[in-house]
């Protein structure tokens, strides 16, 4: 069943929630070093946390297919995520922390998918419409790092845990006002695991896996590596804001260069793209220009990139499938990458130096292209409509 769809409802839960994500990652590495947690422990709990959102992603995408109520599972898990959270408050030694932090990530790796699958279950085969209501959630990231970067000059990295609070009960309050509609239901036998073992799939789902590991570095070290070569919170949340910006522009851009160039040629300019930018952040961080210039080129690594690869995906897992293709995407992508990315750049840190750790990012983020390069065609052409 379909019904109009609630435009500012969906695009306020994307802005709530990705202010949640501005609030959160530029800024909880340092709140955790603030702490007192070497460069490997951080790698550790950030990867961990990237391991709960595989775990997550798939229980909750499993539980809003089984009975079709993505909404409400939506408000459950976000309901749950506001209260784990007020755990990390008192939270200072590494184990209490490792167990919160993973119920933190456990209770918010459900969102992302299931408003992805909500959103696209309202546009139907309008799939051109998403990128207009995905902005907001880069909106949302933006407002979060120009103000946390700003407010914790002021008030001190102490006071993220309230910050943080904030953007979750926003989130909260937005998924509540959204009205529930019925969704398909999944039947016994309609599994997502046999399309895994499709040679295509698992190659594709691979070459996202890589990207996301590049990336791991990225969420998990940039605000730490700028903060170490003597720039201030606030350039620090400026260079998030700048990456963002461009990924605003890529997702307006998307419904015009898809029709024109199709998901393929997209992919592989947005991962060439992924392994130059991570070697100028590298090796050129003493040049507030190069950084600049690297965090535009967020609009590709990231935002045509997902786009890209989200059009894919919808198009391979549909109707009782799509949500959890989606978690599989995500799982695969941003959970199992940036869990490696994590841990592989906690151990990398302090053994070989902040620049040939991101030269491993760019290592992956190759790995990735040689992947997808030679099967752009495969994935090229504009989605088709479900």
């Amino acid at each position: 069943m379909s019904r109009p769809l609630p435009y500012w409802r969906i695009a306020g839960l994307y802005f709530w929630y990705f202010a949640f994500v501005g609030a959160f990652s530029p800024f909880f590495g340092p709140y955790l070093q603030a702490l007192g947690r070497s460069a490997w422990e951080i790698g550790v709990l950030l990867g961990l946390m990237a391991f709960a959102r595989i775990v997550a992603a798939n229980f909750w995408a499993w539980r809003a297919d089984r009975d079709g109520r993505r909404e409400h599972v939506l408000r459950v898990s976000l309901a749950l995520a506001v209260l784990v959270w007020l755990a990390v408050f008192p939270a200072r030694e590494f184990a209490t922390l490792a167990v919160v932090l993973a119920a933190v990530a456990f209770t918010t790796g459900g969102a992302v998918p299931l408003t992805e699958s909500i959103t696209f279950g309202r546009l139907r085969g309008d799939v051109d419409r998403y990128g207009g209501i995905r902005l907001w959630g880069s909106v949302g990231f933006i407002a979060a790092v120009l103000g946390v970067g700003v407010a914790l000059e002021v008030v001190g990295v102490s006071r993220l845990p309230w910050i943080v609070l904030a953007t979750l009960v926003g989130a909260l309050a937005h998924a509540l006002a959204i009205p529930a509609i019925t969704h398909p239901r999944a039947e016994r036998g309609d599994s997502v695991l046999p399309m895994l073992a499709q040679p295509e799939i698992a190659i594709f789902l691979a070459a996202c896996f890589f990207m996301s590991m590049g990336h791991g570095t990225l969420y998990g070290f940039y605000s730490i590596f700028l903060a170490e070569s003597g720039y201030s919170t606030g350039f620090v949340g400026a260079m998030w804001s700048v990456g963002v910006v461009a990924e605003i522009a890529a997702f307006l851009a998307m419904p015009a260069l898809m029709r024109r160039f199709g998901a393929g040629p997209i992919l592989v300019a947005s991962f060439a793209t992924a392994v130059v930018r991570f070697v100028v952040i590298g090796w050129l961080v003493a040049s507030p220009v190069a950084l600049t210039l690297a965090q535009l080129l967020h609009g590709t690594t990231f935002g045509t990139y997902h786009a890209a690869a989200l059009a894919v995906i919808q198009r391979w897992f549909s109707g009782t499938r799509q949500t959890r293709g989606q978690a599989v995407y995500l799982s695969i992508s941003f959970g199992a990458g940036g869990m490696a990315g994590s841990l592989l750049s906690g151990a990398l840190w302090d053994a070989v130096g902040p620049a040939w750790t991101f030269t491993a990012a760019s290592i992956a983020a190759l790995a990735g292209l040689m992947l997808v390069a030679r099967r752009a065609k495969i994935y090229g052409g504009r989605p088709a409509s479900t």
